[in-house]
């Protein structure tokens, strides 16, 4: 160990987005020395691209709007596999930690009377996500930022950890390289946050940046932690599909939000063809009606747009496959429209969304002031992670904790729009808290030096293979068209059963994967390591999936299209098993609180 750069802190958080940034301001306010490593440059977290807003019901637009409300939405999206003690604090807090947000300098839009302004967004009752534009992530991550540079944070960019290291049972600390020249670090840290996002990047259509390969996710599973409800993974219903060079960029829900209307071919209003059962009591069956709703008519039900996200894109793709579909593959999303309704609606879109205006005008050529836009269904939030403890966050593993999308419980079988950065700072305050509160209480652990020796020559052996490797990116592309085809929108079992034959091979090929000798600014070696990663979580999600025999949620299974009330019971759990295989067992859920039933009754 000694031949490598060594630091010491109470609390190492990996990852720099919301949770990562709001767990260190949080540890390090309460006395403990923080470290913070992200992949990339700080600022550039992919936190940066939510744009719709942050749930929390502020009750500001609608008074009849409350913290028992959102709970019983967060429930009722998630179709009650969540985990209901962590969406009972999260309804609580996220009032809280918006208005902290706000207290720190974060700049939101208002209403007349100068209160934090809330939209409408698909899954919840009522007008619920406070905003700033469509740029809601990025002035998150402005205002944490700003505040916690005062907290005496150590922040060390461009930095990727391969691995965490572990005393016994407990881990102590991360191994980690630097990706301009390569330089291997050790981190000893007497507890652990991890904060590193998604797995989109095991998909070839995502909204995911490039850090989204599952590292958060793959390092706790390899260290020992549980991994749960993997089989969910979200597909955001609008990404653009146009030109391909910007294929699955997001197009924020706000869109619809603020009134846009998803047509197809035939120019035809298809949300209106497929309203489920439990949404009918709030679900406008008419134009009129919706957009009454969108203006702010208490009176009036929703939208059929914005109804929970696995169900618009389901029905996106069955517009597709019946030959109805957008000239490049996807549908026709129209704000536009709105023209009929507002004088001047074009200064009202680019004041609205000012950067979906300039996104599509920039990328696509599209002026969505006057004409619909191309989307399509990408790749966009799992909603399995690390199986964290509700109220401190801690994994299975001591001194292990986890917040925003990495850790899973939260959301359940789908996420609704906006809890996702409300989850990020009400999460990533209470792991902070306590990840300092087991720094406290704990010693630093002895790192052992033969295992760095043994991650430090795994992480070198791509240099060694040479020209008898296979390159890195062949075989990353491979995994995300196979994962698109076979573990995507809709699942069958054979084809789950043709997805893990195929990561097998695609395992023994990232084996051989080979890298340019030369470290510096070394994609290809970068790409080799993710890989185990990517595997990683694409074996895990498979499997779940495999293991789930109903449709539920985000998970839609084409030879089990029904609800079982028996799968509903449990949770999917992966697990490494003593032989280093991948092994799923089934828990069953935690029944919930009778308050909170009675909570969920009240409000069906």
């Amino acid at each position: 160990m000694s031949k490598y750069t060594t630091h010491e802190y109470d609390v190492l958080v990996i990852g720099a987005g919301g949770a990562g940034l709001r767990a260190a301001i949080e540890a390090s306010g309460s006395g403990v020395t923080c470290g913070l490593v992200c992949k990339s440059l700080l600022g550039k977290a992919h936190t940066v691209m939510a744009e719709g807003g942050m749930a929390a019901a502020l009750a500001n637009v609608d008074e009849r709007d409350s913290w028992t409300t959102h709970f019983a939405d967060t429930m009722r999206g998630g179709q009650y596999l969540n985990n209901w003690r962590m969406a009972e604090l999260h309804a609580k807090e996220a009032p809280d930690r918006v208005r902290e947000l706000e207290a720190w300098g974060a700049v939101m839009d208002r209403t007349k009377d100068g209160k934090i302004l809330q939209r409408n967004f698909g899954g919840h009752k009522y007008p619920r996500l406070a905003h700033v534009g469509d740029r809601t992530g990025l002035e998150m991550i402005r205002t944490l930022q700003d505040h916690g540079i005062h907290q005496g944070i150590q922040v060390h960019m461009e930095v990727t950890v391969v691995e965490l290291l572990t005393d016994g049972e407990r881990v102590i600390g991360a191994f980690a390289y630097e990706r301009d020249h390569g330089r291997f670090v050790v981190f000893k840290a007497k507890a652990v946050v991890m904060a590193t996002g998604g797995i989109g990047r095991a998909f070839r259509i995502t909204s995911n940046s490039w850090e989204y390969t599952g590292d958060g996710h793959a390092l706790a599973y390899l260290a020992g932690a549980d991994l749960m409800d993997m089989e969910f993974i979200q597909f955001h219903p609008t990404g653009m599909v146009w030109p391909p060079s910007v294929r699955g960029i997001l197009v924020t829900e706000g869109v619809r939000g603020e009134g846009g209307i998803l047509t197809n071919s035939e120019g035809r209003r298809f949300m209106f063809d497929d309203i489920p059962d439990a949404y009918t009591s709030s679900t406008s069956d008419n134009e009129e009606e919706g957009w009454r709703y969108v203006t702010g008519d208490k009176s009036a039900r929703r939208p059929p747009e914005l109804l929970t996200r696995d169900h618009v894109a389901r029905c996106i793709v069955r517009e597709v496959k019946a030959g109805r579909g957008s000239p490049h593959g996807g549908v026709f999303l129209d704000i536009a429209w709105i023209k009929q309704h507002i004088s001047d609606s074009e200064a009202h879109i680019k004041k609205k969304l000012p950067s979906m205006y300039h996104q599509f005008k920039e990328l696509a050529n599209v002026d969505i002031t006057q004409e619909p836009m191309e989307v399509g269904p990408t790749t966009h939030y799992v909603m399995g992670g690390i199986k964290v403890d509700g109220d401190s966050q801690m994994s299975t593993v001591p001194g292990l904790f986890a917040a925003g999308e990495c850790a899973a419980g939260l959301h359940g079988a789908n996420r609704l729009g906006g809890n996702s950065l409300s989850d990020l700072v009400v999460f990533g305050k209470r792991a902070g808290e306590y990840a300092a509160k087991f720094a406290k209480d704990n010693s630093t652990g002895q790192v052992n030096d033969d295992q760095v020796s043994k991650i430090a020559a795994w992480a070198e052996a791509p240099f060694e293979r040479g020209n008898s490797g296979e390159n890195p990116f062949t075989i990353q592309s491979d995994l995300q068209v196979m994962m698109q085809d076979k573990v995507g929108i809709v699942r069958e079992e054979n084809e789950l059963n043709e997805a893990l034959d195929a990561l097998e091979k695609l395992k023994a090929r990232a084996e051989h994967a080979a890298a340019d000798v030369n470290r510096d600014y070394n994609p290809g070696w970068h790409t080799a390591m993710d890989l185990r990663n990517l595997l990683t979580v694409s074996e895990a999600s498979a499997r779940s999936a495999l293991q789930r025999t109903e449709s539920r949620g985000a998970h839609t299974r084409l030879d089990h299209p029904d609800k079982n009330d028996e799968e509903a019971k449990v949770n999917n759990v992966v697990r490494k098993g003593s032989d280093g295989q991948m092994l799923i067992e089934r828990i069953p859920i935690t029944p919930i609180r009778n308050d909170l039933q009675q909570i969920i009754e009240e409000n069906k």
